[in-house]
């Protein structure tokens, strides 16, 4: 449709992974796959992950006559300042592809970096924890570690490698946050939808959404557990599929607004020191159980997603985050969440003391249960 002017009016433009490979040994199909995006490579990652993959990602690009000109650390934050850093090391090196490795800022960083340098990126997560090597996006944080904003990128990433093995032998406290940022699409999704809207785009991230939840329901535990023995499965498998693939589309697919509560709950955590560094997923994963008592669930209800909550390894109770936060500390927390951006996306406004009201009702019933 275009108006007078000849404009395009109501432009939707969605961005995919062109390719996503999952498995064990998917990490093999790394050197083919950059050969074909570029012959001048640079990997940036954390410091841990790099080290477990190092002579892997050498020997893979070397056998596919790759040239791996750069081997960078992100940073520690996916912030502006490493992101132009990198870039200009980039521009230097005349980096042809990008090669993000580790976490969810360590992989937001090397996409936002290539996107700085109009570069293709290929993501390999060396744990589960977030959607993040999936997704257009990157979510950028001050060089201390309070959020900023949410920067969407024009593309995703060229190809995506899930190497069952190699994430299978990463800590569990990831995959558990992997799981609780996962079941936030849908709980999310559900309190933001608007019943009397109905189109395409809206019904496939609402039905994505749903899935990631029934997949995590039925394998959230028995893949916890496969962590616990360091061995892929097929429990595993579905859930790292719900956490990078159907968490994934539900973002791509979910225009505007998907998030709310649980990740204004994590948000309003990033400003307290003792909190900060939890790890984003296990945070959204407590957030999704105060989001349930913000939106007025019955106990029932309440006492189900604490249990799943629990099968996942995922914090339920404010103690398990931090036990010995002030009263000053909490009060800052809970202002931080009600004015994250994200609750603002809630159906109904909500304050510093509805988000108290609804940790403490939260920590009452997981004590009880």
């Amino acid at each position: 449709m275009a108006n007078k002017g000849g404009q395009a009016v109501n432009l939707q433009q969605l961005s995919f992974p062109s390719r996503v490979i999952r498995g064990e040994a998917a990490v093999n199909q790394l050197g083919g796959q950059c050969a074909a995006l570029g012959g001048r490579a640079m990997v940036i990652g954390g410091h841990r992950a790099l080290a477990a993959v190092e002579q892997t990602v050498y020997g893979q690009l070397a056998a596919a006559g790759v040239t791996l000109a750069v081997f960078a650390w992100y940073g520690g934050e996916c912030s502006e300042t490493h992101i132009e850093r990198l870039a200009k090391q980039a521009r230097t090196e005349g980096i042809e592809v990008i090669i993000g490795i580790g976490g969810g800022k360590a992989l937001d960083t090397a996409k936002a970096t290539g996107n700085a340098v109009n570069r293709p990126v290929i993501t390999l997560p060396t744990i589960a924890a977030t959607c993040a090597a999936i997704t257009p996006l990157s979510i950028r944080y001050s060089d201390e570690g309070h959020f900023r904003d949410l920067f969407p990128l024009p593309q995703a990433p060229a190809t995506v490698i899930i190497d069952t093995r190699l994430l299978s032998a990463s800590p569990l406290r990831w995959l558990a946050a992997g799981l609780g940022d996962t079941l936030a699409k849908w709980y999310e999704y559900r309190a933001i939808g608007r019943p009397g809207l109905f189109d395409g785009m809206s019904a496939s991230a609402s039905a994505n959404s749903r899935i990631c939840y029934d997949l995590i329901a039925r394998y959230g535990r028995p893949a916890c557990e496969a962590l616990l023995r360091k061995a892929p499965s097929a429990a595993l498998e579905q859930a790292l599929d719900a956490i990078f693939v159907f968490a994934g589309l539900t973002s791509i697919m979910g225009r505007g607004a998907h998030a709310a509560a649980a990740h204004a709950v994590y948000e309003g955590f990033t400003v307290n020191d003792k909190t900060r560094n939890f790890g984003h997923g296990l945070l959204v994963g407590y957030g999704n159980l105060c989001l349930l008592a913000l939106e007025g669930r019955d106990d029932a209800e309440l006492l189900e997603a604490i249990r799943l909550a629990r099968a996942c390894s995922l914090p339920v109770r404010l103690a398990e985050i931090r036990g010995d936060l002030s009263p000053a500390e909490r009060d800052a927390i809970c202002l931080a969440a009600a004015q994250a951006p994200d609750m603002a996306n809630m159906p109904k406004p909500v304050g510093s003391g509805d988000v108290d009201q609804a940790m403490r009702r939260v920590d009452s019933l997981a004590a009880a249960r």
